[in-house]
C-alpha cells in the first residue's frame, strides 16, 4: 500500500513516540489464553492491583478490543480517556500507582460493538502504547484477548522486548490443550514464559471453606512440566472472587490471605527479580 507524505510522516512520529514511551516503562508483562471464560483478565487486574500496593508505578493495558473488561473489573466503566492539546492521551487513574487504558472508555455505551478488521485494531494498539503518557512505569500489565491472532500478535510485534508472558488455563482438557498452543505460540515469537496458572481449580464451598474439586485439578501442573515452563500456582473458584468482578472491587488487596492473593503475590516477587 503506497502512503502519501502525510501518512508516511504520521508513521515516523508513532515510530518515535512507540520507541520513546516503551523506553520508559522497565518490564512489560504479556497475560494471554488460547481460550476465552478461563478468568485471564481477573489475573491480568489481580497483577496490576498487586504491583501497584507494593508501591511500583503500574500500567494496564486493555488489548481486547471486541470484548474489553479491565474498565468493569477495576470500576472505571464509563469514564472517558483524556486528550491535551498535543493529542497525547491521558490513561484513568484507577488509584494510587496504577493507570490503565481500555477500549471501553472509547465506547459510548458498554452495548456498543467494535466491528474492526485487523489493520485498524493493529493501529489502535499502536496509538495506545505510542501515543498515551504512560510516563515512566515499573512495569505494563498487557491483558491480551483470548487466542494468538491479531491482538496476541501485534502486541509481539510492537513491543519488541516484552519481558516475559504467563499463561492463563483451567482444568478442563480443552483448556489445557489450548494453553500448549498459548506457549508454542510464544516460543515461535522468542517471547519468554514466565509461567503457567491454572484458575478455576477446585471450588472454595461458601458454606465450610473448603476446596471441592468441582473440575479436574493438576492439569495446568502437568501441562506446564510437560511444556518446560514454571508453573505459577492454582487458583480456586471462589464465590467472593465473582461477587469482587461484577462490583469491580480488587479481590486480592480484599483478601490477602487467600490463594489467588498469594500466587498473585508471589509472581510479582518473581516479576521484581527480572
Amino acid at each position: 500500500m503506497i502512503q502519501s507524505p502525510e501518512q508516511q510522516k504520521r508513521q515516523e512520529e508513532l515510530d518515535r513516540r512507540l520507541k520513546e514511551n516503551l523506553g520508559r516503562i522497565k518490564k512489560k508483562i504479556f497475560v494471554l489464553s488460547n481460550k476465552g471464560g478461563v478468568g485471564k483478565s481477573f489475573v491480568a487486574t489481580s497483577l496490576a492491583l498487586t504491583a501497584s500496593e507494593k508501591g511500583l508505578k503500574t500500567g494496564i493495558l486493555d488489548a481486547d478490543i471486541h470484548g474489553p473488561s479491565i474498565a468493569h473489573l477495576l470500576g472505571f466503566a464509563g469514564k472517558p480517556l483524556g486528550v491535551d492539546d498535543d493529542n497525547l492521551i491521558h490513561p484513568i487513574q484507577v488509584r494510587k500507582n496504577l493507570v490503565a487504558v481500555s477500549t471501553a472508555s472509547l465506547l459510548r455505551s458498554q452495548d456498543d460493538s467494535v466491528i474492526w478488521r485487523g489493520p485498524l485494531k493493529m493501529g489502535l494498539l499502536k496509538q495506545f502504547l505510542a501515543e498515551v503518557d504512560w510516563g515512566d512505569l515499573d512495569v505494563l500489565i498487557v491483558d491480551s484477548p483470548p487466542g494468538t491472532g491479531d491482538e496476541p500478535l501485534s502486541i509481539a510485534q510492537l513491543i519488541s522486548d516484552i519481558t516475559g508472558a504467563i499463561v492463563v488455563t483451567s482444568p478442563q482438557d480443552i483448556a489445557l490443550l489450548d494453553s500448549r498452543k498459548c506457549v508454542n505460540f510464544l516460543n515461535q515469537l522468542k517471547v519468554p514464559t514466565l509461567g503457567v496458572i491454572e484458575n478455576m481449580s477446585g471450588m472454595v464451598c461458601p458454606h465450610c471453606g473448603k476446596a471441592i474439586d468441582l473440575f479436574k485439578t493438576g492439569g495446568g501442573k502437568k501441562a506446564a512440566a510437560d511444556l518446560s515452563v514454571p508453573f505459577l500456582g492454582a487458583i480456586p473458584l471462589d464465590p467472593e472472587i465473582v461477587k469482587a468482578c461484577d462490583e469491580g472491587k480488587a479481590y486480592v488487596l480484599e483478601h490477602p490471605e487467600s490463594e489467588a492473593a498469594k500466587i498473585i503475590g508471589f509472581i510479582i516477587e518473581e516479576v521484581e527479580k527480572l
